[in-house]
């Protein structure tokens, strides 16, 4: 789960990392009036969607007085930002962070994620701030310096003296306000779930400040349950409708641009499915795990939520029953194919718990569906479908 800039920085606050003083605004002249209130003579007027890189696609103005703060609001709202993160349709920017400015002395950039091949929460920080860290990553890998924190110590003083020190920090008092900043960030990290704790950039200002100018946080969807204060914070209008539909009946969906519906149990067995979809040289239109636990209403739910996307010209499922059975999942297809009335071709590939009795109740459903006898069967036999070669 995503949160927005102004969300990330007020759990910020909590934790002790110094962000700037600023309001959310919904239309021009609350930005203009919110921009008022802020003691200040320099004003950031900044778009808040769900995606970096917006200084880039106009979605950052530097404003200088109110009648600026209002032309760039007028502009930057309700405008669709594009970005490397967006993809080509963009997202409509539909609230604006007003925010005070400040005197920067150099920028930086600072990380937490989890480094799965070492099994610990690592810090990755650089002295190229504001730039995207992917690049500096590709061009200038040296220029990153990572520290990976023993989850049996957790952070210690060294750990934030290092990683100051590493991006080229020199004055002992910022070193100092450094260090704490990336205590902090850690304790925010562990104690909300996070998946990614980013600030680019993290500035120094002339008169010795460390401040997050920006703040990304992803929440780990699995720990919500634990933190209803972030789920609060979830804005239903960065997500797809049919995303949003699915995670109420536990369902993993994410929309994709080609026109092969997938459901598979399993996210590495959805991943594999796709690959093989795409090297028989289809286009998955949806990545879909209905999991271990599905029953046929969420089986049938699944179909529903395939079937609303305009673009799928086929359907392939496919199945590989261990804790899911395949009869249960067989009886969600004929249950689901037979109530929504499928009009597209439909593969069905089961492997596993209970695939003899899965295969017969397809087999005396009546319905067509093509039936595959492995993976590489199913894709050739759904990618032939969609391109009109029959099965």
């Amino acid at each position: 789960m995503n949160v927005h800039e102004y969300q990330a920085k007020e759990l910020m606050r909590q934790f002790g990392i110094k962000v700037l003083a600023g309001k959310v605004a919904k239309t021009v002249d609350e930005a203009v009036k919110v921009a008022g209130t802020l003691k200040t003579k320099v004003w950031v007027v900044k778009a808040q969607i769900h995606a970096g890189g917006r200084g880039k696609a106009g979605g950052v103005k530097l404003a200088k007085s109110l009648d600026e703060v209002k032309t760039h609001a007028t502009d930057i709202l309700g405008k669709t930002l594009v970005t490397h993160q967006t993809g080509p349709e963009g997202k409509k920017v539909l609230t604006l962070f007003i925010e005070e400015g400040c005197d920067i002395d150099h920028e930086y950039y600072a990380g937490l994620v989890l480094d799965r091949s070492t099994g610990k929460i690592t810090f990755m920080a650089s002295s190229e701030g504001g730039v995207e860290i992917e690049k500096v990553a590709e061009e200038t890998p040296e220029k990153i310096i990572k520290v990976a924190i023993d989850p049996a110590v957790g952070f210690t003083p060294f750990v934030g003296r290092k990683l100051a020190y590493g991006i080229g920090m020199k004055d002992k008092e910022v070193i100092k306000k450094a260090s704490a900043f990336f205590e902090g960030l850690y304790n925010l990290y562990v104690a909300k779930d996070c998946t990614i704790a980013e600030i680019n950039p993290l500035v120094t200002t002339k008169d010795g400040d460390v401040i997050a100018l920006d703040g990304k946080l992803n929440f780990d969807d699995n720990a919500l349950f634990r933190h209803p204060e972030i789920e609060e914070m979830r804005d239903p209008t960065e997500e797809s409708e049919k995303e949003l539909e699915a995670a109420k009946y536990g369902l993993s969906y994410i929309s994709l641009d080609g026109n092969i519906g997938c459901l598979v149990n399993g996210a590495g067995l959805a991943m594999g499915t796709m690959d093989i979809i795409k090297l028989h040289g289809g286009e998955p239109a949806n990545f879909l795990d209905v999991g271990g636990g599905a029953t046929k209403e969420t089986v049938q739910k699944a179909f529903s939520i395939i079937l609303s996307d305009e673009k799928v010209k086929a359907i392939l499922v496919n199945i590989f029953g261990g804790i899911m059975k395949c009869d249960i999942i067989a009886e969600g297809v004929v249950g689901a194919a037979k109530e929504l009335g499928v009009k597209v071709p439909l593969v069905v590939r089961l492997e596993g718990t209970n695939v003899a009795l899965g295969k017969k109740i397809l087999n005396e459903s009546g319905l067509a569906i093509i039936a595959a006898d492995d993976l590489a069967d199913a894709a050739k036999k759904v990618v032939d479908a969609v391109q009109g070669k029959g099965a």
